[in-house]
C-alpha cells in the first residue's frame, strides 16, 4: 500500500511540475488576453460592428469580403452573437459574400485568441492570422461563385442581438466584461493547461513527432482531424499547441488544428446548424476541412 502511494505521490510531483511551468508560461498572455479583449468588446465593438453596418449601403462588390474578414477578425464576439449580429446585417440588405466572410473569421479568431497565441512565437501567430484571413476572403469568394443568387443563409429563427455591456459606468462596466471573460474562458484554460502536463509527462516526444511533425501529409491530416473533437476553448487549446511545437509538432500540423478546432466547435456547429440548413452545413464542414489541410500543407513548404 505504501509504495502504490508512493508511486502516486511522485507522479502527481512530476505532473505537478510540468503543470507549474506550463501555467508561469503562458497565465500572463491568458490574463492580458482577458484584459484587452474586454477593452475591445466595451469601448470598441460598436464602432466595429458599425462599419460593418455601413458597408451596406456602399458599392465594393467582391471587394466587400476584404474589410469584412478583417472586421470579424476584429469582433470580440462569440457565434452565438456574430449570428444575431450577421442576421440584422443581412435585413439591411448586406451581400452574403461579405456576411460568409465575416461570420468565418469571427469564428476563427478574436482579439483575445490574438493574443492568447502570442505565447506560441510570432511564426505561429502569423500563421493563425493569415490563414484566418484567408479563410474568410475564399468563404466570401465561394459564395460569390457557387452562390447563383441564391440565398446561403437563414437566419429567420434569430432575434437582433442583445448587449450585456449597457451598465452606464465604463469601469464597472469593463470589470463586468472581465469577470465574464473570466467564468467563460478560466476553466477551459485550466484544463488546458492540465492536458498538456499530462501529455508532456506521459506521451513519448518522438511519438508526437512521428503523428504531427515533418512536412508529411499525414501529420496535417491527423492535427486537422484531431482539432474537430478536441477543441473547446481558444484559451485552453493554447497550452496544448505549445507543448506539441515543442515536442515536434509541424507549423502545417498546427495552422490545421487552429482552422478545424474553433471552426468544428461543438457550440459554433450548433448555432451554425440552424443558419445554413443540412445541406449548406455539410458543405461548411468539407470546405473547413479542406481549406485546413491544403493551408497545413502550404505552411510546411513555406516554413
Amino acid at each position: 500500500m505504501g509504495e502504490i502511494f508512493e508511486i502516486l505521490h511522485r507522479e502527481f510531483v512530476y505532473i505537478w511540475y510540468y503543470f507549474d511551468v506550463q501555467l508561469r508560461q503562458i497565465f500572463g498572455y491568458w490574463a492580458l488576453g482577458i484584459v484587452l479583449g474586454s477593452c475591445v468588446s466595451v469601448f470598441l465593438k460598436d464602432k466595429i460592428h458599425g462599419l460593418l453596418r455601413g458597408m451596406s449601403q456602399s458599392q465594393m462588390g467582391l471587394l466587400g469580403i476584404v474589410p469584412a474578414s478583417l472586421l470579424g477578425i476584429a469582433s470580440p464576439l462569440c457565434m452565438y452573437g456574430t449570428i444575431p449580429l450577421a442576421a440584422s446585417f443581412s435585413g439591411s440588405g448586406m451581400r452574403d459574400e461579405w456576411l460568409a466572410s465575416f461570420m468565418m473569421c469571427s469564428i476563427l479568431l478574436n482579439p483575445q485568441l490574438i493574443i492568447y497565441s502570442t505565447a506560441l512565437g510570432t511564426t505561429a501567430l502569423a500563421v493563425r492570422i493569415v490563414s484566418c484571413f484567408f479563410c474568410g476572403i475564399t468563404a466570401g469568394l465561394l459564395i460569390r461563385v457557387f452562390g447563383r443568387g441564391k440565398p446561403f443563409f437563414r437566419f429567420d429563427s434569430f432575434d437582433k442581438p442583445v448587449s450585456r455591456d449597457t451598465d452606464p459606468n465604463l469601469l464597472i462596466r469593463l470589470l463586468k466584461n472581465i469577470g465574464r471573460n473570466i467564468r467563460a474562458t478560466g476553466p477551459y484554460f485550466l484544463i488546458g493547461v492540465l492536458l498538456s502536463a499530462l501529455f508532456q509527462r506521459y506521451v513519448p516526444e518522438n511519438l508526437m513527432t512521428a503523428a504531427f511533425g515533418g512536412n508529411e501529409a499525414f501529420g496535417v491530416l491527423m492535427a486537422a482531424t484531431v482539432g474537430v473533437p478536441l477543441y473547446a476553448c481558444g484559451g485552453g487549446t493554447i497550452p496544448l499547441l505549445q507543448a506539441w511545437l515543442m515536442d515536434g509538432m509541424s507549423m502545417g500540423s498546427a495552422a490545421a488544428f487552429m482552422i478545424t478546432g474553433p471552426s468544428t466547435k461543438i457550440t459554433n456547429l450548433g448555432a451554425l446548424k440552424i443558419v445554413l440548413g443540412v445541406k449548406n452545413f455539410v458543405i461548411y464542414l468539407v470546405f473547413v476541412m479542406m481549406f485546413s489541410f491544403i493551408t497545413g500543407l502550404a505552411v510546411n513548404l513555406l516554413i
